[in-house]
């Protein structure tokens, strides 16, 4: 029973040997191909590479061709060109000495006219600058009459300038001292008072708004007892009196404060 079996493997064995052995010839034939593909790119490679070795001898050549005619139409145009400067040369030297002749004749003549226009012209020139001289003198007196005006108007608006900055800085005074009081007098008004305050004080230290609103308060020295009731005083007020003119308000926004209870 077991001879069929062993049979059938030896017969599929050969089958596969066979199958392989096909398999490599195959791979060897598409190997060849593929070498003599690659070896037929190659040859035509080079052949393409010779063309264009031989074309650009080719161009070169032609360039070189190209540049010994330039060379030479160049150079006969260069000697053409030489001629006929030449020529041009001895025509315009001839032109040159009748220009020259002329040109003798007619500076004689002018140097005649030109000596009598420049005795006219002198006795012109003189008249000139005498006339010049006249006018620059009087010139310079009426500049430093002008100048001499402008001193006298500006020392006058300097002297006027002054007494107006010196009336205003009086009129500020008089507004920081009156407004300075008023603030006093509003915080005096809020103030909570008793008898254990009297005779103390308490100075502190007030940075305002332009529209009067206490931006800051702080206190600088003083009984603590009024300097909490002047704090206090300040808080429930809220907004103290400024002036609407920017000066006054300047010497106004940063203030100290002396508050000392006040006793009826």
């Amino acid at each position: 029973m077991s001879e069929p079996i062993v049979q059938a493997v030896v017969v599929d064995q050969q089958k596969v040997t066979a199958q392989v052995e096909r398999l490599k010839q195959q791979k060897l034939q598409e190997q060849r191909k593929e070498q003599a593909r690659q070896e037929e790119l190659e040859r035509k490679a080079r052949q393409a590479k010779q063309a264009r070795e031989r074309e650009q001898e080719r161009i070169r050549k032609l360039e070189a061709e190209r540049k010994q005619q330039e060379l030479e139409t160049r150079r006969a145009a260069a000697a053409a060109k030489a001629a006929k400067q030449k020529a041009a040369a001895a025509e315009a030297e001839r032109k040159r000495k009748e220009a020259e002749k002329a040109a003798a004749e007619e500076a004689a003549r002018k140097a005649e006219k030109k000596r009598k226009a420049e005795e006219a012209a002198a006795k012109k020139v003189a008249e000139e600058r005498k006339r010049r001289e006249q006018a620059e003198k009087k010139r310079k007196a009426e500049e430093k009459a002008r100048r001499e005006q402008q001193r006298m108007m500006e020392e006058a608006m300097a002297a006027e300038q002054a007494a107006l900055a010196s009336r205003r800085n009086q009129q500020v005074v008089s507004e920081v001292a009156r407004y300075t009081a008023m603030i006093k007098a509003t915080i005096q008004r809020n103030l909570v008072v008793n008898e254990a305050m009297r005779g103390k004080s308490c100075q502190v230290y007030i940075r305002l708004a332009k529209d009067g609103f206490v931006m800051a308060t702080r206190v600088l020295s003083g009984d603590a007892t009024v300097c909490r009731a002047a704090e206090t005083a300040i808080a429930r007020t809220g907004r103290l009196p400024v002036s609407p003119e920017a000066d006054v308000y300047q010497q106004l926004k940063e203030i100290n404060l002396t508050v000392q209870p006040e006793f009826n």
